[in-house]
């Protein structure tokens, strides 16, 4: 079974619990590199093209030379590409020097991601940030009335993990206090259990963007009432989830729910696009926006995954590059509906921060 996610930002894709978890763990290995570093993203079957692309743009020395070794790499991966998924569609290459040598890592994933050729202080992973999520954390909960498990993710790993339990009678038993007086008595003692379980999800909450609650059950509706106000934002509920739920399964719950935020957070991109518009805080033709992002006025820089196949690719490209230096938003859009919404076959939109003359 295969869970969906919304592809940079602006496409619904299906990509499977197995490659998500190996495409996660290879982020996690980029993200140690802490120095200037060559990202290229191209199609499969595009290397030669991208070689010659990298050959005719011209940068200073340490660049130029981590290039050369990414050209030998395309070289290599023609011949055998790797793959995350099942088919290779697009390979991604990094390339940095650390102690005088020059380092790659290479993937390949079964997602078409943006044509990318990025030269920048760190690596360039938002790409796969947007069909991953994996600068977000997610506490997963897991609970019933007497014992409550508390995992938070970044991306696929497990980054913190608290259990609390208490000894709960499911009986009355013979003698002592009455039924009801037992039975109340066991209520409180849920009701105090579930308040402790609130304080530690509130403590280890900070950054998270989703929380998502199961259990086998009526024990996670009745914790949800002792969430507060800001946690119950981003609370959604988990079917079929309980203690010995295996980690794969729990991968694709967690996927299928990043998917449902997603779609949300892409509605709030287009719907704010649309409003700004009437204000005068957009720009459509790619010539403006190029000067405008070489003074810093983009937000947030709209850009279609196609751009590669018109006569503008280069223009873009480096309109990219530009909008990562100047701390830009980039949202990728893939999805032909939105494509042909905005209008953006063979250009760019930019979401500006101030109005432009």
């Amino acid at each position: 079974m295969q869970a969906k996610l919304v592809k940079n930002n602006l496409e619904s894709i299906e990509i499977s619990s197995s490659e998500w978890y190996s495409l996660n763990q290879f982020l996690y290995e980029i993200k140690q590199i802490d120095s200037p570093c060559v990202s290229v993203y191209y199609p499969y079957g595009k290397g030669t093209e991208t070689i010659s692309l990298l050959q005719e743009t011209k940068r200073k020395e340490s660049f130029e030379k981590i290039e050369s070794e990414i050209e030998k790499r395309i070289t290599h991966l023609r011949k055998s590409p790797s793959s995350a998924g099942k088919f290779a569609k697009t390979l991604c290459i990094f390339g940095w020097i650390k102690n005088g040598k020059v380092h790659t890592k290479e993937i390949g994933t079964s997602k078409r991601l943006p044509y990318i050729y990025m030269a920048s202080k760190k690596p360039y992973i938002k790409p796969f940030r947007d069909i991953l999520k994996t600068n977000h954390d997610v506490l997963l909960i897991t609970l019933d009335q007497k014992s409550a498990r508390i995992q938070k993710f970044h991306g696929s790993q497990i980054i913190q993990e608290a259990k609390l339990r208490i000894d709960l009678r499911s009986r009355h038993r013979k003698g002592g206090q009455s039924q009801g007086r037992f039975l109340r008595a066991r209520q409180t003692k849920i009701h105090v259990f579930f308040k402790k379980v609130a304080t530690k999800v509130r403590n280890m909450d900070s950054n998270s963007e989703l929380i998502l609650l199961g259990g086998i059950g009526p024990a996670k509706t009745e914790f949800y009432s002792e969430l507060d106000s800001e946690l119950v934002k981003k609370c959604r509920f988990v079917e079929n989830l309980s203690f010995s739920t295996p980690i794969s399964d729990v991968h694709k719950k967690i996927i299928r729910h990043l998917y449902q935020h997603r779609r949300k957070y892409v509605v709030g991109i287009i719907e704010k696009y649309e409003k700004l518009v009437k204000e005068g805080l957009t720009a459509k033709r790619n010539d403006v926006i190029y000067k405008a992002l070489e003074i810093g006025a983009v937000d947030t820089l709209i850009v279609s995954t196609d751009y590669h196949t018109d006569s503008q690719f280069k223009k873009i490209m480096k309109m990219l590059e530009i909008a990562k230096n100047t701390s830009a938003n980039i949202e990728f859009a893939a999805s032909p509906k939105i494509i042909k919404k905005l209008e953006i076959h063979d250009s760019v939109l930019a979401i500006l921060r101030y109005r432009i003359k």
